[in-house]
């Protein structure tokens, strides 16, 4: 039986889930740069507002809506990476760093505006590259204050209110940062229940068919056959009649871990329904899949299932089929597969039967 570590592997698709995560976002960002620019904006416009050189800051503006424009507008459905966000907190951080060196620098009341790097910084891009630049915006911050904090003799009660005037960057970066990691821990673990089937800790018949048509594009791309198995447990519902469903549920867990351990690590091994697995048999011909559906009905047929004290016989009937040689679509596989599978319950049960082996007109 797989283990959490594996399926959690297994089942993660960057495209697909990682990658709306961070469309998500990536369209946050962008908000939060326009808004950015547009507090600098009305700053810049408000009465009385102090400004060293009104050309740097209109300038400065233009450059950043220009850069947000051809970053983000431009490449609109390039694939989205988290060293593109962090990109982009770096060019915020600049441009912030610009409007406060000719607007009061660390008395500017735009200052703040490095708290919004630091919340982006902290849900997007994790605990350590929040950490990198809250040092940078300290490290600017003390830059800029630096003929102030010269001429300070930074006796304790200095120090003491340099912490305060940090202590909210630090703390919410921190908090931020914790909350990131919670939200994404959640997230994990929703997506390992929701495609983990909950008794025998196996793929589901959701994330089966979701990894089949991942494993038939890479087929068709590199020339690669594959088989699918459809295995049935053939004594469930007797056991379920005489001695309950928790008999029956201990069969489908043992009869789970026997296929497992005759498996390759390669192989795909699902829950597809109640009594019924799949198997996904990736770069195996006909001639291999054949193989591995006799290993996998003798090791279930040698089981020795014990109930109350008596030796129950267990076996399965399993059905194949194979690309390319009994179709180019996945779904075609599976549902002859399983068509297979009917033949060999049909045929008395206990034994494997292959579509391309079926007659014309049975």
């Amino acid at each position: 039986m797989l283990d959490g570590k594996t399926i959690k592997k297994r089942i993660s698709e960057p495209y697909n889930v990682e990658q709306i995560e961070l469309k998500g976002f990536s369209r946050s960002v962008a908000e939060l740069e326009w808004l950015i620019l547009i507090l600098v904006l009305l700053y810049f416009v408000a009465p009385g507002s102090y400004v060293a050189d009104e050309q740097a800051v209109i300038i400065a503006m233009i450059c950043f809506a220009v850069f947000v424009l051809a970053f983000r507008y431009v490449n609109l459905k390039t694939v989205q990476s988290q060293w593109k966000i962090a990109l982009e907190t770096w060019f915020m951080i600049g441009f912030i760093t610009w409007i406060l060196a000719y607007t009061g620098k660390i008395d500017s009341p735009l200052v703040n505006l490095y708290l919004l790097v630091i919340i982006t910084s902290g849900l997007t891009l994790g605990k350590l590259t929040t950490l990198l630049e809250f040092v940078l915006i300290t490290s600017i911050y003390l830059w800029l204050g630096y003929p102030e904090f010269n001429a300070l003799d930074f006796n304790l009660a200095d120090f003491t209110k340099l912490m305060i005037e940090f202590a909210p960057f630090l703390l919410i970066a921190y908090l931020v940062s914790m909350l990131s990691a919670d939200l994404h821990f959640a997230r994990q673990m929703f997506q390992h229940m929701s495609e983990t089937d909950e008794l025998t800790g196996l793929l589901n018949k959701r994330a089966f068919d979701k990894l089949s048509h991942r494993e038939m594009a890479k087929s068709q791309r590199y020339g690669h056959s594959f088989s699918i198995l459809m295995a049935d447990a053939d004594t469930l519902k007797v056991i379920n009649d005489q001695y309950g469903h928790e008999a029956g549920d201990k069969l489908i867990r043992t009869i789970a871990d026997t296929i497992q351990v005759n498996l390759r690590e390669t192989d795909i091994l699902a829950r597809y329904g109640g009594d019924e697995f799949v198997i996904f048999l990736p770069e195996t011909a006909p001639e291999q899949a054949r193989e591995v559906a006799d290993r996998v009905r003798d090791a279930v047929a040698n089981i020795n299932f014990m109930i109350h004290n008596k030796t129950m016989t267990v076996s399965v009937s399993i059905g194949m089929a194979s690309y390319p040689q009994d179709s180019s679509s996945v779904d075609d596989i599976l549902d002859r597969s399983d068509k297979a599978l009917y033949v060999s319950k049909q045929a008395g049960r206990n034994c494997v039967t292959a579509f391309g082996d079926i007659p014309a007109n049975a």
